[in-house]
Order: structure tokens, then C-alpha cells, then sequence
């Protein structure tokens, strides 16, 4: 009796110990297959904010802000961030401190939670500006002057921002805008370049070390004409382009009969907020219908 009591309990633990391993085999296996799912699709989206900028780039897991538009532009922004469920934003880019870039800033940083916040060189003193310095300081946010080309890595989407070389330029109408980050962006195949206000000096310096072809670019400076755009787009061969600009303040038409030249797409985001969508190997590009 005893020794089959014995034996009863033995194959008991045995039969315990398999079903114990077969569990953790297979909770094993579900974390390996969740840690190799991949981001299936990056979102940026273009508001319309007259001639000003700001595009709110996201996947399921992260969110990426490149300016915030002029004063009060920011309640659009916080928004159109709780409509898609954002209540983070990984990272915050300023691309140079003009009015029409730093304007929504100081109610973004209000609403929302900001882990990084990348600012250009080249302070712009206004209301503006002294409100987004004053947001940063009550949510004790440090942001980072970026002085040397910085890259990051969000879920599967590779951002690289690159500062202005200069800490001056010789024209002072231009220093702010030539003072502008530009943000390169890729995700898969798919690459995309946001180039601030731009202009001539900063163009040809960031081409001198930067070439190759781009799948998007945002023209710089709301499409106004400049020399250096044929250098840039004879560089980077867009497939589509994005221009912010409004009815009053519309883009040069010598800006669109070069990317015309091109065979170049252009949106305009006077027309209507824009969506780009790519999934790493296409990327579809839609006006976005606003209710009336």
C-alpha cells in the first residue's frame, strides 16, 4: 500500500512539473513574439495653421511635435492630440524661435506631457518666445540646444536633427530662419525631410554634407522663392512636397513651377490639413475633410 501510495505521488509531481513547464514554455514563446512585432505605420500630420508650421508626426506607441503654429495655435494642437488619444509627447522640436514656429509652444507644453524638448541656437526675443521660456521653466523642462547633429530612435522610426553650422549669419533679416533645425526622417524605406524656414545660407551649407534622395519634403519658408530650392530639390528628387502657406500669403508660383519641373507633387496646407501615411515601403498623402 505504501509503495503505491509512493508511486501515486510521483507521477502526481510529474504530472504537475510537465504542465508547470508547459506554461512557462509557452508564456516564453508570446513574449518572444509580442518583443518582434514591428510598428506597422507612421502617421504626420499637417495642420493647417495659415502661414505658419506645425506637423505632429505618430505611430501606436510614440509622438513626435515639429512646432507648434503662431499664438493660440496650440489649443488646435492639444486637440487634435486628444482626438488620437496623445497625452505624450516623446519629443518637442523647435525648429527656430519666429513667431509663426514658437507661437503655440507655451499651451502644447501646458497640456501636454513632454519628455524632450530640441530648440535652434538662435534666440528671438517676443511674447512668444518669453512665453514658451516661461512654460518650459513652471513644468521644470531643460530644453536642449542643439548644437551638433542629434539622432533618435522612436518604435521603428529613425529622426536625425541637424543644427545650423553658424551661430550668426551675415543677413539679419535671415539669421532666425538660417538658424533653422532640419529633421531627416526615416521609417523602412520611406524618407522624409522637414526643413523649417530654411533659406539660402543654411540650404547650401546642409546640402554640402547631406544628399540622396527623399520620398517628402516640406519646403521651407511657406514656399517662397529662393535660389537654393532648385539646389535642394535637384538634390533630393521628392516624390511629393508639403508647402505651409495661406489665401493672404500664398506660395511663389516660380516655387511651384520647379517642383512642376520635377514632376513633383505639392500639397498645400492653405487647401486644408494634410495626412501622410507610410508604411514603410509606400506612402499615401491625403487633403483631410474638416466638418463645416
Amino acid at each position: 500500500m505504501k509503495n503505491r501510495t509512493t508511486a501515486l505521488l510521483l507521477t502526481l509531481v510529474f504530472l504537475i512539473s510537465s504542465a508547470l513547464y508547459g506554461c512557462k514554455e509557452q508564456s516564453d514563446n508570446d513574449i518572444s513574439e509580442t518583443a518582434s512585432d514591428t510598428v506597422s505605420e507612421l502617421n504626420v500630420y499637417c495642420f493647417d495653421a495659415g502661414k505658419a508650421d506645425s506637423f505632429l508626426l505618430y505611430t501606436d506607441d510614440s509622438a513626435v511635435l515639429i512646432d507648434a503654429g503662431e499664438s493660440g495655435f496650440g489649443k488646435t494642437i492639444a486637440a487634435k492630440c486628444g482626438e488620437l488619444g496623445i497625452e505624450k509627447l516623446d519629443y518637442l522640436i523647435i525648429t527656430h524661435f519666429d513667431k509663426d514656429h514658437v507661437g503655440g509652444a507655451k499651451k502644447v507644453i501646458e497640456e501636454l506631457t513632454i519628455d524632450n524638448v530640441l530648440q535652434s541656437n538662435c534666440p528671438k526675443e517676443s511674447s512668444e518666445y518669453d512665453k514658451y521660456i516661461s512654460a518650459l521653466e513652471s513644468k521644470n523642462i531643460d530644453a536642449v540646444t542643439v548644437r551638433e547633429e542629434l539622432s533618435f530612435s522612436l518604435d521603428d522610426v529613425d529622426y536625425i536633427v541637424d543644427p545650423p553650422k553658424q551661430e550668426t549669419y551675415t543677413d539679419p533679416d535671415q539669421e532666425s530662419n538660417n538658424s533653422s533645425l532640419i529633421t531627416s526622417i526615416q521609417f523602412g524605406d520611406n524618407k522624409m525631410l522637414f526643413t523649417g524656414d530654411a533659406e539660402n545660407d543654411r540650404l547650401t551649407e546642409y546640402l554640402s554634407d547631406h544628399s540622396g534622395h527623399y520620398d517628402l519634403v516640406k519646403i521651407p519658408h511657406h514656399g517662397q522663392w529662393q535660389k537654393s530650392l532648385k539646389d535642394l530639390i535637384a538634390s533630393t528628387t521628392p516624390k511629393d512636397a508639403i508647402i505651409t502657406s495661406s489665401d493672404e500669403e500664398p506660395e511663389d508660383e516660380k516655387t511651384l513651377d520647379l517642383l512642376g519641373s520635377y514632376n513633383t507633387n505639392y500639397y498645400l496646407t492653405r487647401t486644408a490639413p494634410i495626412l501622410i501615411t507610410s508604411d514603410g515601403s509606400t506612402i499615401t498623402i491625403s487633403y483631410v475633410q474638416q466638418d463645416t
